[in-house]
């Protein structure tokens, strides 16, 4: 959790504010905020050019060179005010997005609801948006119901920050003189640890109703509290959440319970209804959770994700998404068993039934579907112990490791399998056994460490198949 030092809150007696005076809304322009600048000079703030990444700063100082504007821009201007390293620095400049693309061959551009240029330095990725207006040159398309379906109209800086959603996202680092911008009041909104929709929340919501996941996932971040205006609308709009392509919500699921704080936004979701509305099954589960066996088992499961994501170590989606849409797949997969059907056939099926009834929702694509049945699939023949053959045959199983991960999880749901997991783990310590290389070099359960190029290598295997060979004689 980030936390404010006593240097930033002198930065904040020592700048003039009108922050204690209420946001004036203009009903002819969107209902959104006058802007009221307040610059902060370098000597006052203690964000520096070293705490930028190489490649933000060649976009920055070339644009300015240009004779462009150009600004580092939200989460990664809030985030070093704070004292955090954003892992993203996102640039805004009046350059529209061709113009950018003419200053760097390393440039490709994207979006059609968003126009965005994306300069490519190696792995790292710098994100250039041109500056946003309300009203101007460009093209808008707003859906009956509010949604706002392409907006790509270029503006002035202080028609950007009230574009903006969040006013501690609306902070603007200017290479120019190296002074923070801020329009909306998003400085007195880091000291007071609140956050703030920019303009009418309601509409905003409406708008784009991803912003309600944002809400709650920057609130588990920061550990910030959600001002009262701007939590209110959020229940009777989360079903608009329904209407979200569910490929972009895989992606701020991702966001939610990949990036180090999944146990804090799972908390926030719950909180503030959004639960039912992106993993259904497992909010409708828990209600139903009486002794807290399921919860404990979710919480351990994110928390160990939190906990590899602060050490530096790789998680995957894959296992995550296994244990949250657990609840589903262990009911039905005992129901087929019951009804007759083979035990792999039951739990694959079932494991296909539960990732196509959440893909309703949250599309979870296939390479990681694949992981997912698979671990769950190999849960049943772990109880098998007595054939030799069929131990030597799981321990050296490409998915092994991840699915013991997930039986010791499942100890805490049902507290009867412990024998059973101490068993497999001493097996493991047996000489003689070859266990597969691991991705990393320790994992505690829930550890998510689970390889996502194996599943094709996994189905040659299985199938007892040689590779074939090209005619040249290399492999195919």
């Amino acid at each position: 959790m980030i936390s404010i030092g006593n240097a930033f809150s002198r930065l904040l007696r020592r700048t003039p504010t009108n922050a204690q005076e209420p946001l004036r809304l203009n009903p002819e322009r969107r209902q959104f905020p006058q802007p009221e600048l307040r610059i902060v000079p370098r000597s006052a703030h203690a964000l520096s050019r070293k705490q930028i990444s190489p490649g933000a700063l060649r976009v920055l100082y070339r644009l300015h060179e240009s004779g462009y504007a150009a600004y580092l821009v939200g989460g990664a201007v809030r985030d070093l005010l704070l004292g955090g390293h954003p892992k993203d620095f996102d640039i805004a400049t009046d350059a529209t997005p061709e113009q950018v693309r003419q200053l760097f061959r390393n440039c490709r551009l994207i979006g059609r609801r968003f126009r965005l240029a994306h300069v490519v330095f190696g792995r790292e990725i710098v994100e250039v948006a041109t500056l946003r207006g309300q009203d101007g040159e460009g093209e808008r398309q707003v859906h009956d119901d509010g949604r706002i379906l392409r907006d790509n109209i270029w503006g002035s800086i202080e028609e950007d920050a009230l574009r903006r959603d969040f006013r501690v996202n609306a902070l603007y680092y200017d290479i120019s003189d190296f002074s923070v911008r801020d329009y909306v009041g998003g400085l007195e909104d880091l000291q007071r640890r609140e956050l703030h929709l920019i303009g009418d929340p309601e509409q905003r919501y409406r708008e784009d109703p991803v912003r309600m996941l944002r809400a709650a996932r920057l609130s588990a971040k920061l550990g910030f509290e959600i001002a009262d205006a701007s939590a209110a609308p959020i229940a009777e709009l989360a079903p608009l959440l329904a209407d979200v392509a569910p490929a972009r919500l895989f992606d701020e699921a991702l966001k939610l319970f990949m990036a180090g704080y999944g146990l804090a936004s799972f908390h926030q979701l719950e909180r503030y209804g959004l639960l039912r509305w992106l993993l259904p099954a497992l909010a409708a589960a828990l209600t139903r959770d009486r002794d807290g066996a399921l919860r404990r088992m979710t919480e351990h499961a994110l928390a160990n994700t939190d906990a590899r994501v602060r050490e530096d170590k790789p998680v995957t989606p894959a296992f995550t998404f296994a244990v949250l849409l657990w609840s589903e797949v262990q009911p039905e997969a005992q129901r087929l068993l019951d009804s007759g059907v083979e035990a792999s056939a039951a739990w694959h099926r079932a494991g296909q039934m539960a990732i196509a009834e959440q893909a309703q929702r949250v599309a979870i694509p296939r390479r990681f579907g694949v992981v997912m049945e698979e671990i769950w699939a190999l849960q049943p023949r772990f109880a098998v112990r007595t054939a030799r053959g069929r131990v030597q045959r799981l321990l050296t199983h490409p998915r092994f490791r991840a699915a013991y991960d997930f039986l010791l999880l499942r100890v805490e749901q049902e507290p009867a399998l412990a024998e059973l997991a101490a068993w497999w783990t001493a097996a493991q310590g047996q000489p003689g056994v070859a266990l597969p290389a691991p991705a990393a070099a320790s994992r505690p359960p829930g550890s998510a460490a689970v390889e996502d190029a194996a599943p094709r290598t996994a189905r040659r295997r299985r199938r007892g198949g040689q590779r074939k060979r090209n005619p040249g004689g290399g492999d195919a």
